[in-house]
């Protein structure tokens, strides 16, 4: 005799898949993957190269603080840009507290560029001539291949 099989408890949660087997998956692309990191992520990765090339050269550069926000903000009234002066990138001093800083505006330089090699070129560009201006020297002692890129 054949006893009936009682049908499976569906299982707690959302459905996946609809009946057919198709829907939702899973991610694109696992994270370990470029696809996976946002724009934000991959410009902060350019700055991060970007130092740690200078800092085998400048290790007091361990002291000060890279920053990547978003774009440059006026601090007082009255202050304004022309449309060729928005800085792409800048530093602030060491206060008590709170070490030196240099920051690089990620919109405004990914707006100047085209392809990730010409942002890379140009965010090491613009990290060269923070330190150089913070640590008193010229671009070219911080880095001797400033300006060959």
């Amino acid at each position: 005799m054949d006893t009936p099989v009682p049908p499976r408890a569906a299982a707690p949660g959302p459905r996946r898949r609809d009946r057919h087997g198709r829907g939702m998956r899973g991610p694109v692309a696992p994270p370990q993957v470029p696809l996976a990191a946002s724009r934000a992520e991959v410009f902060a990765d350019l700055v991060q190269d970007s130092v740690e090339r200078l800092e085998r050269r400048w290790p007091q550069l361990a002291d000060i603080d890279f920053m990547v926000l978003e774009v440059p903000r006026l601090d007082g009234p009255g202050e304004s840009w022309d449309d060729e002066a928005v800085p792409l990138g800048g530093t602030i001093a060491a206060r008590e507290g709170h070490p030196a800083r240099v920051v690089v505006y990620r919109r405004p330089v990914e707006i100047r560029t085209k392809g990730r090699d010409e942002r890379a070129a140009l965010v090491h560009e613009i990290v060269v001539e923070q330190v150089a201006e913070l640590l008193g020297l010229t671009p070219e002692t911080v880095d001797p291949r400033y300006g060959e890129e």
